[in-house]
């Protein structure tokens, strides 16, 4: 190097030599732009990451820091103080700093992987088996951690570890959840609730009879496989279907006043073809005005709409946090096919209360085909494939929103919650 030699010159040496595996000659030229650029944080980081490499702790410390004093906020930085924090065997000082990071980078999977090698090093197994999953799963929804080919070799041996403690406890943070009701009500009250565990765990033998069900996020079994329900079952009907005329009049106000209203399942991307609707309109509409989407409540959608919201709470709807209640104003447009889908879960059915149905309007539930008549409630259990169609040239709109399945027990109804609730944290997976 010369003394005339630039930063930029130097950067591209360390980077010519990283390409070509020859990292001696990187950290010299990383030396040599220290010189000029004292606080460049590539150069420290790549010094600070040889340090560590060598076992050298205190100097990969002092390197880091000497990075954060000159860029606070760098995520990059602050995920390599993270491990090494970890190797000093400080992992209560390495929570915080990579939380920081995960904060500003959300998707700095390393960061995550490293988050969860610092609980487990406090032995908070539960919460280290959610920040490994999030990491695992962040990662590989994104194409890489798949296999060793796409796995950095640095970092083979952290996801290793990750895939394996997941795999090892992950059954037993589940299993504790249902350990105080079972406690209080008996193991008979849970058994359903522990075999449904063990079918989302991967047991196979534990999924529907039938080739049309197919929950795509958690089975429940033991309850009857039925596509459509009795009203027998759901006596809440008559008591709801009492408020059509109210309810319909709050929709007609809702559409006179060209309320906004959103895809019920987002927007296919730009040039690619919608995967779940089809029919003769061009411009096939399938859309929602939604009072709760997640468990959560949109307070103009509801005031909108107060006396839905009211008839609304009045049947057995499913409250999980973050996840349930789903309750809308359900919109298809004229000349509109839902295409054949399945829904998540088995413990949770659908509702359609038909509020405006011009004719040519129907939905096959499996092997039943139903037609919606205005003011009558149907309910389905949805992980069933089913599709519909408004062949008709007006909109069709239902009141939809999910109640529990009426055959889950009030025990198993909380066991679900519990474990809905806890997989979500865990895992992110949603209803």
């Amino acid at each position: 190097m010369t003394s005339t030699t630039t930063p930029e010159q130097l950067r591209e040496v360390a980077h010519d030599a990283v390409r070509g595996g020859d990292h001696p000659r990187a950290a010299t030229a990383f030396h040599a732009l220290l010189d000029v650029a004292p606080g460049d944080t590539e150069a420290l980081n790549f010094l600070a990451m040889a340090a560590l490499a060598r076992g050298d702790t205190r100097s990969a410390r002092q390197l880091l820091q000497c990075a954060l004093d000159a860029a606070p906020q760098d995520s990059a930085t602050r995920k390599n103080m993270g491990l090494t924090l970890l190797h000093q065997r400080a992992p209560e000082e390495a929570e915080q700093v990579l939380r920081a990071a995960l904060t500003d980078e959300p998707t700095l999977y390393p960061a995550q992987l490293y988050l969860g090698t610092a609980l487990e090093q406090q032995s908070r197994t539960r919460e280290a088996v959610a920040a490994y999953l999030r990491a695992l799963t962040g990662a590989q929804s994104s194409g890489i951690w798949l296999d060793d080919s796409n796995t950095p070799p640095a970092l083979r041996p952290a996801v290793r570890h990750a895939i394996s403690f997941v795999r090892d406890r992950f059954p037993a943070v589940l299993d504790a959840l249902i350990e105080p009701l079972s406690a209080r009500h008996g193991a008979a009250a849970v058994a359903r609730v522990r075999q449904c565990i063990a079918g989302y765990l991967g047991d196979r033998s534990i999924a529907p009879s039938r080739a049309d069900q197919r929950p795509t996020f958690l089975y429940f079994p033991g309850l009857p496989e039925t596509p459509i329900f009795s009203r027998e079952l759901l006596p809440w009907h008559e008591q709801l279907e009492a408020h059509t005329p109210r309810l319909q009049a709050e929709l007609q106000q809702v559409l006179a006043e060209d309320a906004p209203l959103v895809p019920f399942l987002g927007v296919p991307p730009p040039g690619e073809k919608s995967t779940y609707l089809g029919g003769s309109s061009e411009r096939p509409q399938w859309d929602g005005l939604f009072f709760y989407r997640h468990g959560r409540r949109d307070p103009e959608a509801c005031r909108r709409a107060p006396n839905t919201v009211a008839a609304l709470d009045s049947t057995p709807i499913v409250r999980i946090p973050g996840h349930g209640p789903e309750a809308l104003f359900s919109v298809l447009g004229p000349g509109s096919h839902i295409l054949p889908h399945t829904g998540v879960t088995n413990t949770r059915v659908v509702t359609h209360l038909p509020l405006l149905v011009p004719e040519g309007c129907t939905i096959r539930i499996a092997d039943q085909r139903h037609d919606w008549r205005e003011g009558r409630c149907v309910t389905f259990d949805d992980t069933f494939e089913h599709e519909a169609w408004n062949n008709s040239d007006r909109t069709r709109v239902v009141l939809l929103f999910d109640v529990w399945n009426p055959h889950l027990t009030e025990v198993e109804r909380e066991a679900v919650t519990e474990l809905v609730v806890a997989i979500g944290e865990l895992k992110g997976d949603q209803l």
